[in-house]
């Protein structure tokens, strides 16, 4: 096998892999999804994001979403938070 018909295998077992995946989580979306949904569309602040390692990375990705679509969002380290930046959250009145 070449390298462009290795790649393209690779590729396309890597995409019905993902896909597979994704027809999976259609099973697992419930009353968690619909609560979560709720407390970001009922926010009146700041949406606050964190997490550690790679749910860190995932968590900048997310409240980088959310601030360019509209709600307003920041993520927060956890150790950060320890350290001084807890001042970046406030009460909603």
């Amino acid at each position: 096998m070449d390298n462009a018909s290795t790649l393209l295998t690779f590729a396309r077992e890597t995409l019905e892999i993902e896909l597979a995946e994704a027809k999976r989580l259609l099973a697992r979306l419930d009353d968690n999804f619909v609560r979560a949904c709720e407390l970001l569309l009922n926010c009146r602040g700041k949406a606050v994001i964190s997490g550690i390692g790679k749910s860190g990375h995932i968590g900048k990705k997310i409240a980088a979403s959310l601030a360019s679509t509209g709600t307003p969002a920041f993520f927060l380290h956890p150790a950060e938070a320890l350290h001084g930046d807890l001042g970046m959250i406030g009460r909603t009145t």
